[in-house]
């Protein structure tokens, strides 16, 4: 525990250990000997240093700013995902264009089927397009061919 007091010179406030009470002691401002008090129930308290510091004995005055009407949004936030809802009427589809599927005999009509699916679709529904490539067996020669294709995703 602590002992606090006042220099009776300068009125310097001293703190001091409660066991040294009694003693003589020399006074850090003022060099003056002075004799530690005898505690009493009153003057004997716990040492809290935050308590003690200079910044606790200044007194504070704050306002809280009143307003009037809905709050001030400081931080704009997008939708959330839950918030945001799909049309009911489109729902998002995958289409994938093989390019073997688009030969025939003699003719490759790849560009033309792909084309023609876009143009019915519209590019406002295209949402990815992703080109592929492939192995695959082929049946009738029994060897490994590579082979490409586009995945379409969209909203139809």
């Amino acid at each position: 525990m602590d002992l606090t007091f006042h220099c009776p010179n300068c009125q310097q406030e001293l703190m001091v250990d409660a066991s040294a009470a009694g003693q003589v002691i020399q006074c850090p401002t003022c060099n003056s000997e002075i004799g530690v008090p005898m505690p009493d129930v009153t003057n004997i308290r716990p040492h809290n240093p935050i308590h003690d510091s200079a910044a606790a004995k200044v007194e504070h005055h704050f306002v809280v700013p009143v307003r009037e009407g809905p709050p001030e949004v400081l931080i704009p936030t997008g939708k959330k995902e839950e918030d945001v809802t799909p049309s009911p009427e489109k729902k998002i589809k995958i289409r994938i264009f093989r390019h073997s599927d688009c030969i025939e005999v003699g003719r490759d009509r790849y560009e033309e089927t792909v084309s023609a699916f876009l143009n019915k679709v519209g590019w406002e529904n295209v949402l990815n397009m992703t080109p592929l490539t492939y192995t695959h067996i082929d049946i009738a020669t029994q060897k490994i061919l590579t082979d490409y294709a586009i995945q379409i995703i969209y909203r139809g």
